[in-house]
């Protein structure tokens, strides 16, 4: 398959869909690797239920955190170290969450550039972007969460940030038809998510959700 993983966020409209577990269950079998959600919408004891499942089909786990202040970062820190995720997408970088996440065996993607507001928004302009992301780099994290489609150029920077850095991104969100998975392929980020294209059925109108994401990975596969 083309080089970008896809992670299958188990997500619409920014929260994780009440019947996360079943969806899950329906898709597990397909080739791919990657399936995360968001700490909103959920009730904890069907987050963990969820996480053992992803992690007994032997996924890698992904949680995404859009919080702003210090204290919600914290608190997503803390949530995806106990239930054992893999990766923790989001959150605005703090040193004091970093230094915490450093202790655990848990890899940190937080988001770069200005970020704020719900539904989020991205500000600044691609160097500043840049910059950010490298600085935040140089710091440790192991990746970026690029809101680049929150951004009023959104693929323009999301090409200007993959040429500028090669270490780990993910393009998060708006990934919603082929043609801009076809875009995603060109430029080759680490990784995209795809959560409410997948519910919203962009790619077969009259499909379910598995049979949407069937479609894509049909399609990722033949951008090889």
């Amino acid at each position: 398959m083309m080089d970008s993983k896809i992670i299958v966020m188990l997500t619409n409209n920014d929260r994780t869909v009440p019947d996360a577990i079943q969806r899950f269950q329906e898709v597990k079998d397909l080739p791919i690797s990657r399936f995360g959600f968001k700490d909103v919408g959920l009730e904890e004891p069907k987050m963990r239920r969820l996480i053992a499942d992803m992690k007994a089909a032997g996924k890698d786990t992904f949680l995404e955190v859009v919080s702003y202040t210090e204290d919600a970062c914290m608190a997503g820190a803390k949530l995806a170290v106990d239930m054992g995720f893999d990766y923790l997408m989001g959150t605005i970088y703090y040193q004091s969450v970093f230094a915490y996440l450093s202790t655990q065996n848990i890899k940190f993607l937080p988001f770069c550039g200005k970020v704020y507001g719900s539904p989020s928004v991205l500000e600044g302009s691609f160097s500043e972007i840049i910059a950010d992301g490298r600085k935040l780099l140089d710091s440790g994290v192991f990746g970026i969460d690029l809101l680049s489609f929150r951004h009023q150029d959104g693929a323009g920077l999301a090409s200007a940030y993959c040429d500028a850095i090669r270490e780990p991104v993910v393009i998060a969100g708006s990934i919603n038809s082929f043609e801009r998975i076809t875009f995603i392929h060109q430029i080759k980020p680490w990784g995209f998510t795809m959560g409410s294209a997948l519910f919203s059925k962009n790619f077969m109108k009259d499909g379910t959700f598995r049979e949407n994401l069937e479609m894509v990975v049909r399609f990722m596969a033949s951008l090889e």
